[in-house]
């Protein structure tokens, strides 16, 4: 029988093929990880870019208030009014990029599923 193959062949064929699906379920690792990381980045960029802004304009503009409450009350109280605001505002924006930070998922879970799936695959008995 010329069509039959050697037990050799088929064990060799199987291996080539395991390795080509570790080869690929690899390539998913990364491009997953590689997701996750520009997702990452962005959530920090946004961040920073919202950190230089606040301090930037905000300096300005507390002094301006802080000099318009010192003509109803002292200028220690303005100020402090001035800085229980602005930490109230800081919170609020650290809290929005920790929940955007929370999206980020670092374990590529399509690769562990789809790694999974081959498991039970080769654990099936063959007919």
């Amino acid at each position: 029988m010329a069509g039959d193959r050697s037990i050799a062949d088929v064990l060799q064929d199987m291996l080539r093929n395991a390795q080509e699906l570790f080869r690929s379920e690899i390539r998913l690792a990364k491009t997953e990880i590689q997701e996750e990381a520009t997702r990452a980045a962005s959530s920090a960029l946004w961040l920073a870019a919202g950190s230089v802004i606040v301090l930037s304009s905000w300096s300005f503009l507390l002094w301006t208030a802080a000099y318009a409450l010192s003509a109803v009350m002292a200028m220690w109280a303005a100020t402090l009014v001035i800085a229980l605001i602005t930490a109230t505002v800081g919170a609020i924006a650290i809290g929005v990029g920790v929940r955007r930070m929370k999206r980020v998922a670092p374990v590529p879970d399509r690769t562990i599923d789809s790694l999974k799936e081959n498991l039970e695959w080769i654990k099936q008995p063959t007919k």
